[in-house]
């Protein structure tokens, strides 16, 4: 019997697990997988809508009572740098920016083990191992680069300080999954990746980049609320994001549309074959 793909992307919902964010609550997600011909149209599309990949699969928060997870993006025409980024940009200029295919390395997962053992022992990647992390960079059905930051001043020479696992959108940059070395905190290496991005992404004329979701209440993600030009999806559009405070992470049975609903008012690609 031949097998095709559907014509429309299949959504589910994982089982609940607790929340990596706010403590006492439990996630819930909406996901789909990314494949065939038009995986980089769908991805270019839901990633407008809020979604955030993760090798081959688009997902975004649905969880029950909850609707603090706000997908996040700086406008880089609306960005400014603050005195203290200017200060973490000065600080880190002696840093070697490399942009290569999505190729994991033996180097990169050290890192890696580094940065989760010091940041996030207790996380849901604790456990990954050096196969879990190359299927993590690696298995992508679309444009995507590994962005390494290295330091040609360490003892070591060239010693890997960053890295960024970055997906090229048609409108930005989407930071799929960063991690930098853990024992230099005064360096602020996130938010320095955070801004060499924006500065590539203006380079490339690209009007934004995705940060993934911002979390009020969440102490992990307060950070991305220092960037001016922040915006954050929120009832189906992009909005400037306005003060932080006034974002609230209670929770309340009609927080989120039912499943069914949500599903119906996603936008969808032209799955027509494009003309060449």
């Amino acid at each position: 019997m031949r097998h095709t793909l559907p014509i429309a992307p299949q959504f589910y919902v994982t089982a609940p697990q607790p929340c990596p964010y706010l403590d006492g609550r439990m996630e819930r997600k909406l996901f789909t997988a990314l494949q065939g011909e038009g995986a980089e149209r769908l991805n270019n599309s839901l990633s407008q809508q809020g979604f955030r990949r993760s090798q081959n699969v688009l997902y975004r928060p649905s969880c029950a009572e909850c609707s603090a997870c706000l997908s996040a993006r700086i406008d880089v025409s609306a960005f400014r740098l603050s005195k203290s980024q200017a200060r973490t940009l000065k600080r880190n200029a002696r840093l070697v920016r490399k942009a290569t295919s999505p190729w994991a390395t033996e180097d990169q997962y050290a890192l890696f083990r580094r940065y989760l053992d010091a940041r996030h022992a207790d996380g849901g990647m604790a456990d990954m191992d050096v196969f879990e992390f190359a299927a993590m960079i690696e298995e992508t059905p679309i444009r995507s680069r590994v962005v390494e930051y290295a330091d040609p001043e360490a003892p070591d020479g060239m010693s890997l300080t960053g890295v960024s696992l970055t997906d090229v959108l048609e409108d930005g940059l989407s930071m799929v999954y960063s991690f930098y070395a853990p024992d230099q905190p005064k360096a602020s290496l996130g938010t320095y990746m955070i801004l060499d991005h924006i500065q590539i992404a203006r380079e490339a004329g690209l009007p934004y980049v995705y940060l993934g979701y911002w979390v009020p209440g969440s102490q992990k993600m307060g950070y991305k609320a220092k960037f001016s030009g922040l915006e954050i999806y929120v009832g189906g559009a992009w909005e400037k994001m306005g003060d932080p405070e006034s974002y609230f992470p209670e929770t309340h049975p009609l927080s989120t549309d039912p499943i069914a609903e949500q599903v119906a008012n996603i936008s969808l690609p032209d799955r027509r074959p494009t003309s060449k």
